[in-house]
């Protein structure tokens, strides 16, 4: 089944905003090989100017793949997992993410299209913060292998 792009446009809001803890960011910084100080140390990020350990700039993948699951397992968007490679991931801020952010993700299925006889979805997920202020963006394309 193809994936139908009167999907397109279609926006998917967190039921649940996520508050990003400190230790999940550190946690985050270890397994993904982040070494900065800013990552890791409260007084180092303190007088780089943050209020608290920064998040590494792939960390909201943690909160947008949830969000972004609920539109892709949507039946009426049609996307079939046995077929799925990941295809593409962007990152976009407006200030870094620190421990202590109240973030709310839109998602947003941005396009579908058909290339080569492959269906491609690209969602892209904006983050919000307690105040409703946008402060950055996460996209995802995803590949359904044709028949």
């Amino acid at each position: 089944m193809a994936l139908d792009a009167a999907n397109v446009g279609r926006t998917f809001i967190a039921p649940e905003p996520y508050l990003v803890g400190r230790e999940k960011i550190r946690e985050f910084a270890q397994a993904t090989g982040e070494t900065s100080p800013l990552c890791h140390d409260l007084a180092a990020a303190r007088a780089a100017g943050h209020a608290d350990v920064v998040a590494p700039v792939t960390f909201p993948i943690v909160l947008t793949l949830k969000a972004m699951g609920e539109a892709v397992t949507d039946p009426s968007v049609g996307v079939d997992w046995s077929r799925v490679v990941h295809g593409d991931q962007r990152f976009s801020y407006r200030r870094p993410l620190v421990a202590g952010d109240e973030l709310t993700v839109h998602t947003v299925i941005e396009s579908i299209k058909t290339l080569a006889g492959n269906d491609m979805i690209t969602l892209r997920g904006d983050l919000f913060d307690a105040a409703g202020l946008a402060l950055g963006s996460t996209w995802t394309s995803l590949v359904q292998r044709g028949e």
